[in-house]
């Protein structure tokens, strides 16, 4: 890997993590910022809301927006507004403004929506330049960043720190990191040809040609379903735990933070086992692990076994999500349409499906209510087949003169080279393919 790829995939490492503590440094400081407010429990779900709209808002113009001007431009546009965001809704906690509250947390949630979606398209990039996993650490960086910024909140809670001024250091801290990071990544990434993307309504209907493949038809469900499993953790785990268990508000929490880290962990630790056993093999055995977890959650009567199968949703949850994008960008001739497609469906299902487990939750009850996710996972582990790769960079093993490979590789490895022909054809770990 030469120095800049190096570098580029660094950056998008730094800007995931910090993006991460931006994520949980609010989270952590929610009640802080409540009672500031002096509003009710619905208020401030009101107030919530304006993080879900804004994110919803900027996860559906990314992708348009990667193919016209490149993923970089986008980077910095989402940066530039989620560290805006942070610094509104610290003036909003410190001045006991819920407009202001509700605004920052909208740019927030933009911010956050324009450049993930960036940030997928160009990680699938170096993916396709190195032939080795990137995504699953990516995310990876993200989930350690929400540990991070967790471990920072209550720290700061413990010491009666100003939640404001938290919030402002944050921002602070975003804006040099993603200054930093967003000038390591190349410019052009995702951009289509000028005429292509002045198409008019052409290029406002790519989003929806791409769904033709019948291919991404089945990874963008695998995504809604892995997207589904982990949202539900991340919004209802603590209350499951309290109110279907019995546990305390504490070990609620504290189950919460052991599902973030089974997650940290779980992306940081696929790379080997997704290059030596496949995507389809890897999502499937994930998929079993996280039905298991949820099903020990669910139907456990004891609290100490529902409180340790929280580590098996949050490893079986891990990687579902950055393989299957992936796996959408495979092919290097239109990969931004593609990941960028995919990966809204999954910020989409992220964001809308565990709330629509609550009005369920209201007739059924929670614990029941989980048996959903059960359900869904059962579908990803028969859908991980659609992972497998396909397009160039196989075979893996050499073939007979004149004859062709049935199988791809488990890995793809479709790597930019300059050579055409025989020699721009590489093994799955990298090494060229000598000529016949």
């Amino acid at each position: 890997m030469d120095q800049a790829t190096r570098r580029w995939r660094a950056a998008l490492f730094v800007f995931m993590l910090v993006a991460g503590v931006g994520m949980a440094s609010w989270v952590a400081r929610t009640p802080a910022v409540r009672d500031a407010l002096g509003v009710s429990t619905g208020g401030m779900g009101v107030v919530l809301f304006g993080l879900s709209t804004g994110a919803m808002a900027g996860v559906l113009v990314s992708g348009p927006l990667v193919r016209r001007y490149g993923g970089r431009s986008v980077m910095w546009g989402g940066a530039a507004v989620l560290t805006a965001g942070l610094a509104v809704t610290a003036g909003g906690a410190q001045w006991s403004l819920a407009g202001g509250v509700f605004a920052g947390l909208a740019l927030f949630g933009s911010g956050l929506g324009l450049a993930e979606v960036a940030v997928n398209i160009e990680g699938a990039a170096v993916e396709r330049r190195i032939g080795r996993p990137v995504l699953p650490v990516l995310h990876g960086c993200f989930s350690l960043g929400t540990v991070l910024g967790a471990l920072l909140g209550l720290a700061l809670t413990a010491a009666h720190f100003p939640v404001g001024a938290h919030l402002l250091a944050v921002a602070v801290l975003t804006a040099a990191a993603t200054v930093w990071a967003v000038r390591a990544v190349p410019a052009g990434t995702g951009r289509e040809a000028a005429a292509e993307a002045a198409a008019g309504p052409r290029d406002r209907l790519a989003a929806l040609r791409v769904w033709r493949d019948g291919r991404l038809v089945l990874i963008g469900m695998i995504v809604l379903v892995m997207a589904f499993t982990e949202g539900a953790a991340n919004d209802w785990l603590p209350l499951l735990m309290v109110d279907g268990h019995g546990v305390s508000a504490t070990a609620g929490s504290l189950t919460y933070t052991a599902f973030a880290v089974a997650m940290t962990v779980g992306r940081f630790a696929g790379g080997p086992f997704l290059e030596r056993f496949g995507r389809a093999a890897v999502v499937r055995a994930s998929a079993a692990v996280a039905a298991v977890g949820v099903a020990l959650v669910v139907f456990s009567p004891s609290p100490l076994v529902a409180g340790a199968a929280v580590v098996l949703w949050g490893l079986g949850a891990s990687l579902g999500f950055p393989v299957s994008i992936s796996a959408a960008g495979d092919d290097p001739e239109g990969a931004a349409a593609r990941v960028s497609a995919v990966a809204t469906a999954g910020y989409l299902a992220f964001l809308v499906g565990p709330p629509s487990l609550g009005f369920l939750a209201d007739h059924v009850g929670l614990r029941p209510t989980m048996g959903v996710v059960l359900g869904l996972l059962v579908v990803a582990a028969l859908l991980a087949p659609a992972l497998r790769p396909r397009g160039p960079g196989w075979p893996r093993r050499p073939c007979r003169r004149g004859r062709t490979p049935r199988r791809p590789p488990r890995w793809t490895t479709a790597r930019a080279v300059p050579e055409t022909g025989w020699a721009a054809r590489s093994w799955g770990d990298g090494r060229p393919i000598p000529p016949p």
